[in-house]
């Protein structure tokens, strides 16, 4: 029958208890005192390696559903003992002998508190026990004349275990790299990748498969006496009338060889995966280091943390932001601006055609470009300097400039009277300058060409 049926109801209230930690610290404690006292414990003697515990450490215990008032007068040690024996944690077993009863921990209970164990205990790495099972296990099936299949199959047991061990180191990479992003400080990174990652994996997992005097040393031999079996029918035959003689109608040897010697190879694909996402990790801490070093120096860096600031509160954080920045700075105006929006295809195409069409025009057309934006032709401005003449001379101390038109005129009169094809000319260069309200121009004089 299998175990998990004999496991009561009330076995699983443990893990939703609100005294779950403290129920699982006493479970360990009494188990170490179970090996160590022949496996029969006394409910004095649990009750004092309780006491004992939590002398050292204090404790909450907190009410259960289950607990009777009465049941809250008792010590926190006999709480404990009498909660674990009601939900099928441990078991009292009568000795009728002696009339003591002991406490004993079930067989379902036993596999539980081996899993706590594993989870909580610093023990030899199963990478290097698995192998040395398998290498052991090997060595004997070859050379014991009392083989049988049972063994190779406690080899290829060992070798899917080991196998499910790198797995597992494998799928559990990606914790490490979120602990990467949540280190804010130079000093947590190192210490989370010094405290955590190297003595964690590359101590404690990872060297074990690197080094030259574990794994592959192993690997090596294993390979070898798979070889060595294979290759030896007359062994093979002898192995396989064992079996038959024994009853053991299961798998053949051939077959159980070539599982183990699979399995093997899937731990090279499994330890190669492993050496990738160890530079992978590598490389990543590298990066974050550089990054925590000149965030505050270099450029990605301020921007990423200002746009980090500003995702905490987006309207708020824009609204001040633009309060203070100064866009008339040439450093934000400028070709290396920070963000430049793209432009559509089409309108990229037709800004290309005009600038082809501009690099195409000459002085003539420049000009002319020039009159039309400005508004004025040439016979305005001839009308301008003549009607302000007097007796054949316009003297631009007299003249009433009184608006903007009026000073743009008189611009664009005296670029008009510097070409060789105008009617008029400058009478005077060096003329005094004239200070007329917001306005500031020289004393000119436009005479008729040829006078």
């Amino acid at each position: 029958m299998q175990l998990r049926f004999e496991i009561p109801d009330s076995f699983w209230s443990l893990f939703r208890s609100v005294n779950r930690e403290v129920y699982i610290d006493a479970l360990l404690c009494i188990n170490e005192e179970y090996q160590y006292s022949n496996y029969f414990l006394t409910r004095e003697i649990c009750i004092q390696a309780l006491s004992d515990l939590y002398v050292k450490q204090q404790i909450e215990l907190r009410r259960e559903e289950d607990e009777t008032e009465i049941d809250l007068l008792e010590t926190p040690a006999s709480r404990i003992l009498n909660w674990l024996l009601r939900t099928g944690w441990l078991k009292k077993v009568e000795d009728y002998n002696t009339l003591v009863t002991n406490i004993v921990i079930p067989d379902y209970a036993a596999v539980m508190i081996d899993a706590f164990e594993r989870l909580t205990s610093e023990d030899m790495e199963e990478t290097e026990i698995y192998i040395q099972n398998v290498y052991a296990t090997l060595f004997s099936f070859r050379h014991d004349t009392r083989v049988n299949l049972n063994m190779l199959r406690t080899a290829l047991v060992n070798t899917r275990r080991l196998n499910k061990a790198l797995q597992d180191m494998l799928h559990n990479m990606d914790k490490f790299f979120a602990r990467l992003l949540e280190q804010k400080t130079y000093g947590e990174l190192l210490q989370e990748h010094l405290e955590g990652y190297v003595e964690t994996i590359v101590r404690k997992k990872y060297h074990i498969l690197k080094t030259s005097d574990n794994f592959y040393l192993y690997k090596t031999d294993i390979k070898r006496v798979l070889q060595e079996m294979r290759e030896d029918e007359e062994w093979i035959e002898n192995v396989r009338a064992q079996s038959k003689a024994m009853g053991d109608t299961g798998e053949d040897v051939l077959e159980l060889l070539d599982l183990i010697e699979r399995g093997f190879d899937d731990i090279e694909h499994r330890i190669s995966n492993m050496d990738k996402e160890h530079t992978k990790y590598v490389r990543a801490t590298v990066s974050r280091l550089n990054y925590l070093l000149s965030a505050e120096t270099d450029t990605k860096g301020l921007v990423v943390q200002l746009l980090n600031r500003i995702a905490e509160d987006p309207e708020t954080r824009i609204r001040k932001t633009g309060e203070k920045m100064n866009l008339s700075q040439l450093e934000i105006l400028s070709e290396r601006s920070l963000y430049k929006r793209r432009k559509a295809r089409k309108d990229f195409i037709s800004r290309m055609a005009v600038e082809e069409a501009a690099e195409d025009l000459d002085r003539e057309d420049v000009l002319r470009l020039n009159r039309i934006q400005v508004r004025y032709s040439r016979q305005q401005i001839e009308e301008f300097i003549r009607s302000h003449m007097v007796d054949d001379v316009m003297d631009v101390s007299t003249l009433p400039l009184e608006d903007d038109e009026t000073f743009e005129k008189l611009i664009l009169a005296y670029d008009y009277s510097t070409r060789r094809s105008s009617k008029y000319r400058i009478a005077e260069e060096d003329a005094l300058m004239i200070e007329n309200g917001s306005y500031r121009y020289p004393a000119l004089k436009f005479v008729r060409r040829g006078v």
